[in-house]
């Protein structure tokens, strides 16, 4: 075996010659237990403005998260962008150095199924095209965007990017875990202003596998529509409303609280619910939510998680009832579980989900018949996307008060509001839906249908 990988690249690099590496370097440092996560990656990426380059940008990232367990079983961690082998062999030097100081209560293991046999995903890897090409087809949506109507003066935020990615687990007792997978994704952000009238914006985003499937002809139509229809606005009065939320207002919603079916939140006492909240209702008979990381139309999906964890997909909420939480190896462990496919790689491993799902229970009716054709309401707030989520959002105690952008529908008319914000309790919410829709609808950060719910608090702003 050749030592020497200096500056090679984790892309050009064989995941069995980087554990045999790593083999031979915890055998001459006597350490007998170790992991790594390894992952890499190359983007290119364009903005425009007004015809012109606003910013060309090409990046390659590459990064290895190293633990190592001592004779204690105390965990030393380490992190490095030098995947070569001194790189590697420090890094090594390092974590071992660092079980002095970990805390032998907080000692992770290795997952139980990270050997597990993994689903075979299409990973296809599509070539990249130039940043010339990029650049012409970006400024030709710009371009197209502008010239939909006159009151559209500039697209400010706009981006066209390709990215490859590519991930490595590996551990002292067998498991090897590679994979890679290719990407492309459009953003438009318009702004129109009319006479006398403030300035108005609104935005798409669409992502695939590949550029030739980018869908950027939609993208453009929808950031167009929305625009223009946002162009009459009017203000609204402070009240509770019934309102329907579009799915991608709905995933935003929930996956803001999605510590809620976090079991590293809940250990960690930052989520609304507890150990024993399995088995409690928590929405209305008629809601399911889950994860589905391996979602066909989840095209950024990696079959294992940052520990090696098959991904999976998982209920999380069954006719409005919490059946599941989401687990690393650890949390897993404490609650008698099995891990799920979520964590990340580290001393304190994190939990996210992958790919929200929400659906209508088969089982259960809606509470009001009468809204299943959203235009037989007479007046209701229709809300398309949440803002500033990170500040209005209390989610340890499942309070939120978030700017909005949204129209009022009164006998079938829909006006665009001004300015207003809607404020409330995640349970409250939950608890007070009066609809489902039967179709779902796949956006660019998970699927769900629009959802109806009674006695929202508005307050609109002068």
């Amino acid at each position: 075996m050749n030592e020497s990988i200096t500056n090679q690249k984790l892309s050009e690099l064989d995941p069995f010659l980087l554990n045999n590496l790593l083999e031979k370097f915890s055998k001459e440092l006597e350490i007998f237990k170790w992991d790594i996560g390894a992952s890499s990656s190359r983007d290119i990426s364009v903005q425009v403005q007004q015809g012109n380059a606003k910013q060309l940008k090409g990046s390659q990232r590459n990064s290895m998260t190293l633990r190592v367990w001592n004779k204690d079983n105390k965990v030393g961690i380490t992190s490095t962008s030098d995947l070569t082998s001194d790189g590697i062999k420090k890094a090594m030097k390092v974590a071992i150095q660092a079980c002095l100081f970990a805390n032998k209560k907080e000692s992770p293991e290795f997952s139980s199924q990270a050997k597990y046999p993994l689903k075979e995903l299409n990973s296809n890897i599509y070539s990249t095209h130039s940043i010339d090409e990029l650049l012409s087809i970006l400024k030709n949506a710009e371009k197209k965007l502008i010239d939909r109507h006159h009151s559209i003066d500039s697209v400010p935020y706009n981006g066209l990017s390709e990215s490859y990615m590519e991930r490595i687990y590996i551990n002292s007792e067998g498991a090897n875990r590679h994979m890679k997978l290719s990407q492309s994704s459009i953003y438009l952000y318009a702004k129109a202003e009319e006479k006398n009238k403030k300035p108005r914006s609104a935005g798409g985003i669409r992502i695939n596998s590949n550029l030739e499937d980018l869908d950027i002809e939609s993208c453009i139509n929808e950031t167009s529509d929305k625009l223009i229809s946002h162009l009459n606005y009017k203000p609204i009065e402070t009240n509770k409303y019934l309102v329907c939320f579009t799915p991608e207002a709905f995933l935003q919603l929930i996956s803001a609280f999605s510590s809620m079916f976090n079991a590293r939140s809940i250990i960690d006492g930052v989520s609304l619910m507890n150990e024993d909240s399995i088995g409690n209702q928590v929405s209305v008979p008629n809601l399911n939510i889950s994860d589905e990381g391996l979602h066909p139309a989840n095209v950024g999906a990696f079959s294992f998680d940052g520990e090696g964890t098959p991904t999976q997909d998982i209920k999380l909420v069954t006719n409005g009832i919490l059946t599941n939480l989401l687990h690393s190896e650890a949390t897993a462990r404490k609650f008698g579980a099995k891990p799920t496919g979520h964590a990340g790689l580290g001393a304190k491993v994190s939990v996210s989900p992958d790919w929200l799902v929400v659906s209508k229970s088969d089982s259960d009716i809606d509470k009001d018949e009468s809204l299943s054709i959203k235009n037989t309401v007479k007046e209701y707030i229709l809300i398309d996307e949440l803002s500033a989520i990170h500040s209005g959002v209390k989610a340890s105690q499942g309070s939120f008060s978030l700017p909005f952008d949204g129209w009022i529908v009164n006998n079938k008319k829909k006006t665009s509001i001004d300015a207003a914000t809607l404020a409330g309790d995640i349970l409250n919410v939950l608890k007070s839906i009066v609809r489902i829709e039967n179709e779902q609808i796949i956006t660019h950060q998970g699927i769900s249908p629009y959802v109806w719910v009674e006695n929202i608090s508005i307050t609109g702003e002068a």
